[in-house]
């Protein structure tokens, strides 16, 4: 059974039916829940990054809010983050950091051309992952 459980969150309907499923999980195994936003910048920096981090601190807040207010009365031990990266790269870089032993993540459907032209998070953490992942839908 997992002990530390990474959420991949960008506040869409399946990354909240994701976190649902990792409080699920977390409560039969007494796991510990990481949210995970993922602030995309490009090529892992930004300078304008380094410029606007009070507006970060504000963002990580209302994270923190918003998943709180998905359910309030969650047991679960629940920490939230915003980091900056690419979603798939950021999300893998975090498990190996911070020893999650299993990733839940949501996938929302796009045709063809939007997987080409944006890729899918999903896909690349699954492709990637060194822990087991479930995919949410």
């Amino acid at each position: 059974m997992p002990k530390h459980i990474l959420v991949g969150y960008d506040g869409s309907e399946t990354a909240r039916r994701a976190y649902l499923f990792a409080l699920e999980l977390a409560d039969c195994s007494k796991a510990t829940v990481s949210v995970v936003s993922v602030w995309q910048t490009e090529n892992g920096t930004d300078m304008a990054a380094a410029m606007i981090a009070d507006s970060l601190t504000e963002r990580e807040k209302g994270l923190r809010e918003e998943v709180r207010q998905l359910a309030p009365a969650s047991q679960a031990a629940v920490s939230v983050k915003l980091v900056p990266g690419s979603p798939g790269d950021a999300l893998l870089k975090y498990v190996s950091q911070h020893g999650a032993d299993h990733i839940v993540i949501g996938h929302t459907e796009r045709g063809a051309l939007a997987r080409w032209l944006l890729g899918s998070t999903s896909v690349d953490v699954l492709a990637k992952a060194h822990v087991p992942v479930t995919v949410v839908r």
